[in-house]
């Protein structure tokens, strides 16, 4: 590998992707997973309490790839209405297995929010049922867009229910579903009309008070968790896992952020409820819906191993294409 540096923005990034590359390159990073064949400690924290943000570094080695690589990620919910920047926004390094010099610095904004939804889609090829065709989704945010081209790739959808507090944001929503996926999807007006009936339910929201009531899952729904990424979130009511098969991405991270981290805290569920890592699914070590009538849910925190294998590929694509810019880097003479 040369020592030149190559630089990506966020439009060059974009220009190399699409869902179905990051559909099939999350599925392989969670075997590889599965397989034990990854390096990647949980991810950590630091909080700025002024600004109510937090910036995550989250590194990974995926072994039998050779591709080595660490994202830092800023979530700061006030950004979009104060300063009119994404929530979320990440840097990816990636470095030369070989030498350890840096070899490429890309934006891993679009990354971010792609391989969040190919989980997603991952989830649904594997614990949904086959046969599922009402895809319910509470919150219509920046995610949820990608969420729904994730899931239209490996889900069957005949119709689509959106709830969002702000009802803008859920009717534009509705409009690029049918737009751009030709789906037919509509408004609610509560949170129980998108889950009651839904075959599927994503949920991708802020909160920490449950939006989602035991009562209105039912038998043989599958639900992707995703809006719990901090301590003290949660989206869906502690009663909903004691029904579920919980299939999580990463104990560490699950328990302290994702959504199971409330009911764990509370001595409500322990490491024992857990089903199975979805990267155990994947590699075929335990099997993944098992009946039509058991409810499934998987808790997605997001692992470094997606973005890294990800960004390895937009790299890849870049150096042949010669996207992006080139830059010698400066060490320090002795």
């Amino acid at each position: 590998m040369g020592q030149k540096i190559r630089v990506l923005n966020m439009k060059e990034v974009k220009q190399i992707l699409s869902m179905s590359d990051v559909l099939g390159l999350v599925e392989r990073a969670f075997k590889e997973r599965g397989l034990k064949h990854v390096q990647m400690p949980p991810k950590s924290y630091l909080f700025s309490q002024k600004f109510g943000g937090d910036l995550r570094v989250m590194p990974a080695y995926l072994k039998e790839l050779d591709e080595i690589g660490v994202k830092l990620v800023s979530v700061y919910p006030g950004n979009p209405s104060k300063y009119g920047l994404p929530t979320v926004l990440a840097t990816i390094v990636l470095f030369d297995p070989e030498t350890g010099a840096p070899i490429s610095y890309m934006d891993g904004t679009c990354i971010t929010a792609m391989r969040t939804a190919a989980a997603s889609g991952v989830a649904v090829k594997y614990l949904a049922r086959k046969d599922a065709r009402v895809l319910g989704m509470i919150g219509a945010g920046y995610q949820s867009v990608f969420q729904l081209d994730a899931i239209n790739k490996v889900m069957k959808i005949e119709s689509v229910k959106i709830f969002d507090l702000i009802e803008k944001e859920a009717e534009n929503l509705a409009v690029l579903a049918r737009k751009k996926f030709g789906l037919n999807a509509r408004v609610v007006t509560t949170a129980e009309d998108a889950v009651r009936s839904s075959d599927v339910l994503v949920t991708v929201t802020p909160t920490r008070t449950p939006v989602v009531k035991r009562e209105w899952v039912t038998e043989g729904m599958h639900i992707n968790a995703v809006g719990a990424d901090a301590p003290g979130k949660e989206e869906l009511e502690a009663g909903i896992l004691k029904r579920a098969r919980i299939v999580i991405d990463d104990w560490e991270q699950a328990s302290h952020s994702g959504e199971i981290n409330v009911p764990v805290s509370k001595g409500m569920i322990t490491k024992a409820s857990i089903y199975a890592e979805i990267g155990e699914i994947v590699a075929g070590a335990k099997p993944g819906r098992v009946s039509a009538d058991e409810i499934t849910m998987f808790d997605t925190t997001g692992l470094a191993i997606q973005d890294i294998i990800t960004a390895w590929r937009v790299y890849e694509m870049a150096e042949e294409k010669g996207i992006g810019r080139e830059f010698e880097p400066l060490y320090c003479e002795p």
